[in-house]
This record gives C-alpha cells, structure tokens and sequence, in this order.
C-alpha cells in the first residue's frame, strides 16, 4: 500500500492519504503523490467527481514539521528548501482548481494548518461531527501564510483572520455556518454521504460540469460587468455543445438525455 490510495468505481475517483503515522501529513512525498494522481485525472474522461479522505485519526495534520525542520540543514538556512516546498505545494492546490472534476473534501478528526487550506482548496467538503479546523501555525511561531490564501477565500474576512492570528480551532457545525464546509454529518454516515454528493456529480454531462467549474473560479476574480459578459460567452459555446443540445430535447420530451460524453 502506497502513500496515496486510489480507487475508481462508477465514474468517481476515491483518493486516500495513507500516512497515518503522520497524520497524513503533507510531506514532500505526500504532495508529489497528489500531485500526479491530480494530473492523471485532469485527462481522464472516465472520472467525473473526486473523492479526497485521510486514514486513520485525521484527515491531514499539514506540513510535515520533522521534515521540515530537516530541511534547515544547509548552507542557507534552509530558505531555497522552503521556497520549493511552498511553491510545490501552492502548485498541487491550484491543481484541484483546474481539474475539470470536482473534488470533495471527506474530512474526519483534525484538519490543521495546511491541511486546512486542503478542505478550502476543495471545490466541496463533508466533514465528521466532531471534526476540528484550524490554522494553528501562529502558536509555534509560524504565521499560516499560505493556508491563509484559500482560507480568506472561503470564509468572512475577521473570521478568518481571527483564525488565524489566534491559532485556535472552530468545530464542524462553525466551519459549516462560515462556509469552509457544506455540512457535517455524523461519523457513521461520512463516507456514505460523500459517496452520494460524488454519484450525484458523477451523474451530469462531464463537458458541461467542466466549463462551469472553469468559469466558476475565473469569474469570481471579475468586475461584476465583465463576468457577465465572460460568462455570456461560456454559456453560448456551452449551448453549441451536442450533448447540450440532447439534454434541452430531452428535458422538453420527458425522456433521459443520450449524452455522447
């Protein structure tokens, strides 16, 4: 069993961090892991939604802190280290943002420091009753900086910086409420419910959940004028697609779509 587990079945892609020793954490391995799983799936067509989970007592603890630390052993102190880890895990992020499945977050125990800007990153995330977030860095001196990025992205402003500069933990049900996750469930029900999100995915014209995921987060960078008119202009090449075509006919005659895609 390797460090990250993939399993496939009815079009939706099963990720599992698989270092629980570690917390899963996000070590140099861990990302380059996820980093080629994320690559092969943004050219198969086959997958239409991702499922991401963590083994063990955690979903993912962040940054590997004893290999870090080790990284310090060298003439500068470590910074060029530093710098490639951060730019290697900032590229496996965007990643999950350009691939043309969306990619759900199934979160248990803890999800910490970078494993909190992992559950932001998601397009969606479930998470265990009981589950605790955090960007905790502050507390050993090490401001979440990164972390911060996605975190301010996904929840109000104060909130976020109060996260983050008091380095406390919010609980499932307030990370529902400030929109870090779309609901948490009880623990026996996670993986079900997650399963279901993703099948549900899984079941839209894969062509069509691209193009809108791709508008989706470059729109969000725009004046509200020139979103429209960008997004005028996806939905009129979406209109041109076949299979958009054959769902509108089929909506119209009370039928299933014969999708091609």
């Amino acid at each position: 069993m390797g460090i990250l587990e993939r399993n496939d079945k009815n079009g939706v892609a099963r990720l599992k961090m698989n270092a629980p020793e570690r917390l899963n954490a996000l070590s140099e391995e861990m990302l380059a892991a996820l980093q080629a799983e994320f690559d092969a799936l943004s050219n198969d067509s086959s997958i239409r939604a991702v499922i991401l989970s963590g083994e063990g007592k955690a979903f993912c603890a962040g940054h590997d802190l004893k290999q870090m630390t080790a990284g310090r052993q060298s003439e500068d102190g470590g910074k060029a280290y530093f710098q490639g880890l951060f730019a290697q895990c900032a590229k496996m992020m965007l990643s999950i943002q350009s691939l043309p499945q969306p990619v759900i977050a199934q979160v248990h125990g803890i999800a910490t420091a970078a494993g909190c800007q992992l559950v932001a990153t998601c397009d969606l995330a479930i998470a265990a009753e009981g589950t605790r977030f955090g960007v905790n860095g502050v507390n050993i001196g090490l401001f979440c900086s990164t972390p911060m990025v996605a975190l301010s992205r996904n929840i109000p402003r104060k909130q976020a910086f109060e996260m983050l500069t008091t380095g406390a933990f919010i609980s499932a049900e307030r990370a529902t409420e400030l929109g870090l996750i779309n609901r948490a469930v009880p623990e026996m029900l996670l993986e079900h419910e997650t399963m279901a999100l993703a099948e549900q995915l899984a079941d839209k014209l894969g062509s069509a959940v691209k193009v809108g995921k791709q508008a989706y987060y470059k729109q969000l960078d725009m004046p509200i004028e020139q979103a429209y008119a960008y997004t005028g202009e996806v939905m009129a090449q979406n209109m041109m697609h076949r299979d958009t075509e054959e769902g509108i006919s089929a909506f119209i005659e009370k039928r299933p779509p014969n999708w091609e895609q």
